[in-house]
């Protein structure tokens, strides 16, 4: 491998906004070279270690683990990676290899409300975007096409052209949730990056029911593909390329970055335009190790807001019996929710949230548990057929404010090649609390109204996050308290720009890809305008 790369636009991160914004560039011409710290992995391989995975709930399991690129995994036991600041626990989990993280996704593929952007000047809590929905919407709908997302009409974000594809076809068990609980709740079909039918060369959804952690046909869009499309257009991807720093002149602008291959041999790589296209946590780690003597506290840090805010969708959830069998475990893992709570006057005193309905399918969980009970033989068999058949499982997506105390810094620790660990300050306020207590609310009425016994709601003030790492890298219209300005551009650095979730001030109610790659496709136009 050469030590003397360089290209007009250097892309740290393959994930799907790093594939996608180098596909744009590189479709307009531009030379592209994506730094990636992970291998290069398959979907027959991901296939194959999921069949042979004995974790089958771990998501991570399949997915393999790099000990120059090293990623959160805690089965059987936690690899110590993240370093926990508390004073609560924040057991993100997200690959490092070609493709990113939507190789293992849900595919929800949500825009937020228009006045999610507005909760600071409507209900006074959180902080206001520095650009409007209507400024977002054109990008939401390209993202939306490049996806090939699938979904209804009635979902709260307003839309100037209609879905690429109808919504997914609802399974058994959702339609019989919608008919019990409506006209008091609106079980709507999820909008997904999922085929409901033959789209961009894919086929559509056929209901392996393990969208996480791999679509086995590739029915379901993933940064994998995102990132065979940059390569498509022109764009070259370095796997095992470990981006540690990024050097600078005496202007400010980044001159070079600077990765290890697997044997820590180190390569500079130069450019005129560098993008990090990595998470939220991985961001703000680089750009602390970039530190230098004319910015000590780290890259694009002037305001002291670098790896702040960090932020996700805490969940609770509840588990009950219904009378009927419903099956759960036929059609994709996710397939509906209800959107009525995300977004009132109450955000003022408590969070929004959305409920999603679980279709996994319950065998695997329900037979571990009975065996831990001591089942076995037919008593076994049949209870496991009973209970998978009947048990229902419903979560909240909740919205976490951002708060300053919540972080990524540098760890003492370091991994394999000598580069700190991220260290995560994390926890959770009161209004979260609250939020939680309206949603056991809301988990009693419909275990009520769909005649459910055994009814299990999630222990008080216990949370599991979605995955959904935002933050730390929050854009804004004061250079004071912003990292990035409204395109993603660092306010510190003229040719630094960023696409990834961290660049979003509020986290709202629901997954953050296709924003992530609505804005970044929006930084697309801003690069290519001279911005």
């Amino acid at each position: 491998m050469t030590d003397k790369l360089s290209a007009d636009v250097v892309v740290v991160g393959s994930g799907i906004c790093g594939s996608l914004v180098a596909r744009r560039l590189a479709e307009a011409g531009a030379s592209v070279i994506i730094l990636e710290a992970g291998p290069r992995i398959t979907r027959e391989q991901i296939t194959a270690a999921y069949r042979a995975s004995p974790f089958k709930s771990d998501f991570m399991a399949p997915y393999p683990q790099s000990p120059w690129a090293p990623q959160p995994s805690y089965t059987p036991k936690d690899n110590n990676y993240l370093i926990q600041a508390g004073p609560v626990p924040y057991t993100a989990e997200y690959l490092r290899v070609v493709g990113g993280t939507t190789w293992h996704w849900a595919a929800q593929a949500w825009r937020l409300l228009p006045n999610d952007l507005r909760i600071k000047s409507l209900y006074g809590v959180g902080r206001d975007w520095p650009i409007s929905y209507d400024d977002l919407e054109p990008f939401y709908y390209e993202a939306e096409i490049l996806m090939g997302v699938s979904g209804p009409l009635d979902n709260g974000s307003p839309r100037s052209k209609p879905f690429p594809m109808p919504p997914v076809t609802p399974s058994f068990l959702e339609q019989r949730v919608r008919e019990k609980i409506a006209p008091k709740y609106n079980l709507i079909t999820n909008t997904t990056a999922r085929n409901s039918v033959f789209y961009d060369g894919r086929p559509q959804c056929c209901g392996n029911n393990n969208c996480m952690p791999i679509c086995p046909i590739d029915a379901q869009y993933t940064g994998g593909i995102a990132a065979e499309s940059a390569e498509k257009s022109g764009a070259k991807i370095y796997p095992n390329s470990v981006v540690y720093k990024l050097e600078h002149d005496e202007k400010g602008n980044i001159v070079a970055a600077n990765y290890y291959d697997p044997d820590k041999r180190s390569y500079r790589v130069t450019g005129k335009i560098f993008i990090l296209a990595a998470n939220a946590i991985e961001i703000p780690k680089l750009l602390f190790l970039s530190a230098s003597e004319k910015y000590p506290n780290g890259l694009a840090n002037s305001s002291g807001a670098l790896g702040r805010t960090l932020m996700d969708h805490p969940s609770s959830s509840v588990v009950f019996e219904a009378p009927e069998e419903l099956w759960a475990g036929r059609g994709p893992v996710s397939p509906s929710s209800i959107q009525g709570m995300r977004d009132g006057a109450f955000r003022s005193e408590h969070s929004a949230f959305r409920l999603d309905l679980s279709n996994s399918s319950r065998v695997a969980g329900v037979t571990k548990d009975l065996i831990s009970k001591g089942f076995t033989g037919q008593k076994l068999q049949d209870e496991i057929r009973r209970r998978s058949a009947h048990e229902i499982s419903m979560k909240n997506v909740l919205e976490q404010l951002p708060d300053p105390n919540n972080r990524v810094t540098l760890a003492d620790e370091k991994d394999a090649l000598g580069i700190p660990k991220p260290k995560l300050h994390y926890s959770y306020d009161d209004y979260i609390h609250r939020g939680m207590d309206a949603t056991k609310d809301i988990y009693l009425d419909i275990a009520s109204m769909m005649g459910a016994t055994k009814v299990q709601v999630s222990p008080d003030r216990v949370y599991h996050n979605n995955q959904h790492i935002t933050g730390t890298l929050a854009m804004g219209s004061d250079p004071a308290t912003s990292v990035t300005d409204p395109h993603g551009r660092s306010y510190d650095h003229p040719n630094l720009y960023f696409v990834s979730t961290g660049v979003m001030p509020t986290v709202a109610t629901v997954n953050s890809t296709l924003t992530a790659v609505a804005l970044s496709l929006r930084t697309v136009q801003a690069i290519r305008a001279g911005a």
